[in-house]
């Protein structure tokens, strides 16, 4: 009975990983066809990085947490089993994709500039402006629980960001993310410093909410300045594919 549980228990584990590496593939395959092979294995890498930086976050604070799931041209996600206990907790989790998913475009970048390749100079500009588009202060963007050790009601700030870069580059899947954002901005509409939740759930210290904000603040403008200085190099530099 024993050996059938273990058995029973690897054999969700393969399933599980097969799941993460069949949709991680896919994501190669379909991005290969659009923008080519290079790209789509550096870009899909990069995604990667990031949610396992979540990954590690979580299992760092104790959660149970899943291999990463992609979608192709969706994203890609990890799920948390267990819902962080506070709101520390969640920012932690939170920081853990952009941090270390910047550190992964910072070094696509770094190669990219030795080697002069502008394919993988073109991944670490997608690494870089996605890790950013994820820094938006809205839940459920990676910004929104970040943020959220502050107050909930900084979500309203997120705000219009996603309307202004719908206004510039219309896309369902922003529509998308704004049905999901509602009912958080509802719920930070109806946030009170005295209710129940505040005094449990986002009661961190103030020392916390600094450290926090400071993380926050400095990832965001090193994303915004190499979003920004990256852009300004493809846009003179050879088409994608080109390099050595």
């Amino acid at each position: 009975m024993t050996k059938l549980l273990l058995l029973l228990l690897s054999g969700a584990k393969l399933s599980k990983l097969l799941l993460s590496g069949g949709t991680m593939l896919l994501s190669v395959v379909l991005y290969a066809w659009v923008y080519g092979w290079r790209y789509a294995v550096g870009f899909v890498a990069l995604m990667f990085v990031h949610e396992m930086g979540h990954f590690i976050a979580a299992r760092q604070k104790g959660l149970d947490v899943g291999l990463p799931t992609f979608i192709p041209f969706l994203g890609a996600w990890v799920e948390l089993k267990h819902m962080p206990h506070d709101a520390q907790t969640e920012a932690y989790v939170g920081l853990g994709g952009p941090l270390l998913g910047t550190v992964g475009a910072t070094v696509c970048y770094l190669l990219a500039r030795s080697w002069n390749l502008d394919w993988l100079l073109a991944v670490s500009y997608a690494g870089f402006f996605l890790n950013l588009f994820n820094l938006i202060p809205l839940s459920p963007f990676d910004g929104g629980r970040i943020t959220a050790v502050l107050s909930p009601r900084i979500w309203f700030a997120g705000v219009p960001v996603l309307v202004g870069l719908f206004l510039y580059r219309p896309s369902p899947m922003l529509l998308l993310i704004a049905l999901m954002a509602g009912p958080q901005l509802v719920k930070a509409w109806k946030y009170r410093a005295d209710s129940e939740e505040a005094l449990t759930y986002y009661a961190v210290p103030t020392r916390v909410k600094w450290e926090y904000a400071a993380y926050y603040i400095g990832l965001a403008a090193f994303l915004a300045v190499m979003t920004h200085d990256v852009h300004e190099m493809l846009g003179a530099a050879r088409p994608l594919g080109g390099g050595a």
